[in-house]
């Protein structure tokens, strides 16, 4: 997208929004949940820019997985290398535009805003270049020796979002930041255990090789989907740990102003519904996917406005 000159003042014709086009990606995406609509006018702007540079990124990272349990899925896929190419490419193209160098130039509707915001409220570099780390992670690493080495990846892909959010709301207090760390590691670790039957498409497996064997869980039977005794407790296992850190994240919502309170806080009941949609199923995520649904979103709408 071009960026547009101001048109002079004279003309009576407003100058264009460098907002727009990340506003309506946060607004129309399809895995998008209501992105900044419980915050202050004024900073939603802002948020969109965040939100569509990592949804952007994401996407890169994500798109064209061939799904091995299809014996033809390879062959329209693109490849690791080809994946890879394009996203190296967009993480130049942000490393040039954070230098004021030169940049590819379909990217410019999204660097032009977030560059603004980031200027205006003194965004630093590293949250930025954590996420794209761990988007890049995402195509070259499919499994995960330990839960440490899972928790470094959540680190990069979910906390900087979090902290980011505290960051354009005036937060920069490092106390509140490792709350908002805990939440978003619980809300990422929650969406790993959720879509573990999705992730199997993409040759993805983020239950920890050492968990697998330590209940005896065959990647054969992940990728048979059989919800087996042992995946269930394995899988009970995983949901504990999201429940440890979503409750360390808990105290987070009542330290902070209204409305942005709401929106951590529906975050917050999104997440741990989650855990009990897993737990509703017996720990089965292989069969079926647990849903949060709108109705379900809606009540937790409630609770979070009400503070329950």
């Amino acid at each position: 997208m071009q960026t547009v000159e101001a048109r002079p003042a004279q003309t009576g014709v407003p100058a264009p929004d460098p907002y727009e086009a990340c506003t309506r990606l946060a607004r129309e995406h399809y895995e998008n949940f209501p992105v900044g609509r419980l915050v202050p006018k004024k900073i939603r702007p802002h948020v969109h820019a965040v939100y569509a540079f990592a949804r952007v990124a994401d996407d890169l990272a994500d798109e064209g997985y061939a799904d091995p349990r299809l014996r033809d899925g390879a062959s329209s896929a693109p490849t690791e290398a080809e994946r890879l190419a394009v996203f190296r490419n967009y993480r130049q193209a942000w490393q040039n535009a954070l230098a004021g160098k030169p940049h590819d130039p379909q990217y410019e509707w999204i660097f032009t805003p977030l560059l603004r915001t980031k200027a205006e409220f003194n965004l630093p570099d590293s949250l930025f270049l954590d996420l794209l780390s761990a988007f890049e992670q995402d195509i070259v690493q499919r499994r995960y020796e330990d839960f440490p080495s899972v928790l470094d990846y959540c680190r990069r892909s979910a906390n900087p979002i979090g902290r980011l959010v505290l960051l354009l709301h005036g937060h920069r207090e490092e106390e509140l930041a490792k709350l908002s760390d805990a939440i978003c590691t619980a809300l990422q670790l929650a969406n790993f255990w959720q879509d573990v039957s999705v992730d199997l498409g993409k040759d993805r497996i983020y239950i920890p090789q050492v968990d697998l064997r330590r209940f005896d869980v065959p990647e054969a039977d992940l990728f048979a989907g059989k919800a087996t005794p042992n995946f269930r407790n394995c899988l009970r296992y995983q949901v504990e740990r999201a429940w440890d850190l979503f409750r360390e994240g808990e105290p987070l919502p009542a330290r902070l102003k209204r409305p942005l309170s709401w929106e951590i806080r529906l975050t917050w009941l999104g997440g741990t519904r989650i855990l009990e949609k897993i737990e509703s199923r017996k720990y089965d995520t292989l069969s079926r996917r647990p849903i949060v649904s709108k109705f379900d979103f809606l009540i937790l709408g409630l609770q979070a406005y009400l503070g329950g």
